[in-house]
């Protein structure tokens, strides 16, 4: 019999979630049949004393980080890994045996994954739109796939004055512009939109003939306007399903153990989840 292990989601909203489907997939082909997945309601001010209710616990496996807890659960831990220091933001944590909590970033690398799935190793240039903690994590992964600059579209000075550190820290020509002239990013070789659903809808006609690669980091709904314009065009698409499977595979196989995590099942959970 496998040994009862416990691992959750944690996040405000929360309900929404596919990682309870991504998850226990996992465990279900791993053969980890006393595992389980949950998903709490968790903010802010909640989060320590929930993290200290877990200490001890034999039981406990690992947690999944959503927003707004990624920079949050930073000061609460024993210590994260260089991926998750550079961008300051932590989306999953490792229980240890000896109750050390190690935090790390799994959109990081599942970013550059899901990316090399549709064939894109290496870029030329690229743009990004938005300026939240997706595009910190984007200007990190393509610290590792781009050779050249990286063009952040902005709404505001603070922002772009956010978009410029992360370039500077981690070693990227970012350059900025304003969001009004976010059409122009459409153009670009790959492009990262990072915003919250209805943002990029405008973009959808300005979309040109010959579209390279969209990462729409959105999968509810999908497709967004832009990228179903983007298909229309015959672009290539990676969406926010992608993204989230590919860093999920990753967390499944930290907290197991056990690799390779079975990417093809916990995507057709996260498909049928998604109805």
């Amino acid at each position: 019999m496998t040994e009862h292990r416990r691992a959750a989601v944690l996040g405000s909203p929360i309900a929404h979630s596919l990682s309870p489907a991504l998850h226990r997939a996992a465990y279900g082909e791993l053969g980890l049949s006393q595992w389980t997945y949950d998903r709490f309601e968790v903010d802010e001010a909640g989060l320590p004393g929930f993290l200290e209710g877990l200490r001890g616990d034999p039981a406990g496996a690992g947690l999944s980080l959503t927003m707004p807890l990624k920079r949050a659960v930073i000061p609460l831990l024993d210590e994260i890994t260089d991926t998750a220091a550079a961008v300051e933001a932590v989306n999953t944590v490792v229980l240890g045996e000896d109750g050390r909590r190690t935090g790390d970033n799994t959109d990081i690398p599942g970013m550059i994954a899901a990316l090399r799935e549709r064939g894109v190793e290496k870029v030329e240039s690229a743009a990004i739109l938005g300026a939240g903690a997706t595009a910190s994590s984007a200007v990190a992964a393509l610290s590792r796939i781009c050779t050249g600059p990286v063009t952040a579209y902005v709404r505001s000075k603070a922002r772009a004055t956010e978009m410029r550190g992360w370039g500077e820290r981690l070693g990227v020509d970012v350059r900025i512009a304003d969001w009004a002239e976010a059409d122009r990013a459409l153009g670009a070789p790959l492009v990262i939109a990072t915003t919250p659903a209805g943002t990029t809808d405008a973009l959808a006609d300005a979309v040109p003939d010959a579209a390279g690669t969209l990462f729409d980091v959105l999968y509810e709904p999908w497709p967004t306007a832009l990228a179903a314009a983007w298909d229309r065009r015959g672009g290539a698409l990676v969406s926010g399903l992608d993204l989230l499977v590919h860093q999920a595979v990753l967390q499944v196989e930290m907290m197991t153990g056990r690799s390779p995590a079975p990417l093809d099942v916990m995507r057709k959970a996260g498909v049928a989840a998604l109805g």
